[in-house]
C-alpha cells in the first residue's frame, strides 16, 4: 500500500532486502535473466555472524529505485541450514510496487521461463505472486488508480480496525474487491 511520508525520517526507502540462498548461480539466473535485476555488486566476506565465524558470498540485485534484494550463499552448508529462513507454508514475503506495465512484463518474463505464479484482484491493488528458487515469496503489486482516496480512508480507521479485530469481531472490511 502506497503511503505519504512517515512521521519519522529515520527510513527513507528499502535499502535491501536480504535473504539465504543455496546456489548464487541459480539465484543470478532468476534473478538477472529472468526477472531482469541486474546484479550490481558481490562481496565475498569472512566475519563472525550470529554466534561464529562465517564465510560467505552477499549479491545485490538492484530496483528501479536503488534499492536492492540482497542474497547470502553460505561457505558451509551447516550455515545455510542454521540461517535459511524458507518455509513453503509461510505468509512471509517480499512486496515490490510496480507499474500495470512491469507487472505484464514480469508475468510475461516468468511464463517464457514456466515460473509458476498466481495474480489476485485484491481490491486495492493487483498483486502477482511468485516463489523463488530457494523459497522466498515475493509479490509485484500494482495500486489501484484510487489508491490515493483508498489510503486515506484506511489511515482514518486503522487503530479503529484493528481495536475492532483484536476485540473478536473479525468481519471482513475489504469492501473493494
Amino acid at each position: 500500500m502506497t503511503t505519504t511520508t512517515p512521521a519519522s525520517n529515520a527510513a527513507l526507502r528499502l535499502h535491501h532486502h536480504a535473504f539465504v540462498v543455496r546456489d548464487q548461480e541459480v539465484t543470478r539466473h532468476f534473478y538477472e535473466d529472468i526477472l531482469g535485476f541486474p546484479l550490481v555488486a558481490t562481496w565475498c566476506e569472512r566475519e563472525h555472524v550470529r554466534g561464529k565465524e562465517r564465510t560467505y558470498c552477499h549479491t545485490f540485485f538492484e530496483l528501479a529505485d536503488g534499492s536492492a534484494l540482497a542474497f547470502f550463499q553460505m561457505a558451509d552448508p551447516a550455515d545455510h541450514t542454521e540461517l535459511a529462513a524458507a518455509t513453503p507454508t509461510s505468509l512471509n514475503h517480499v512486496a515490490l510496487a510496480a507499474t500495470a506495465e512491469g507487472q505484464a512484463d514480469i508475468e510475461a518474463r516468468l511464463g517464457a521461463h514456466d515460473v509458476p505464479f498466481r495474480v489476485i484482484d485484491h481490491g486495492y491493488c493487483r498483486s502477482l505472486y511468485l516463489v523463488d528458487p530457494d523459497g522466498m515469496a515475493l509479490e509485484f503489486t500494482v495500486d489501484a488508480p484510487d489508491v490515493a482516496a483508498i489510503n486515506e480512508r484506511r489511515r482514518a480507521d486503522a487503530h479503529d480496525e484493528l481495536r475492532r479485530w483484536l476485540a473478536g469481531d473479525h468481519t471482513p472490511n475489504n469492501n473493494l474487491r
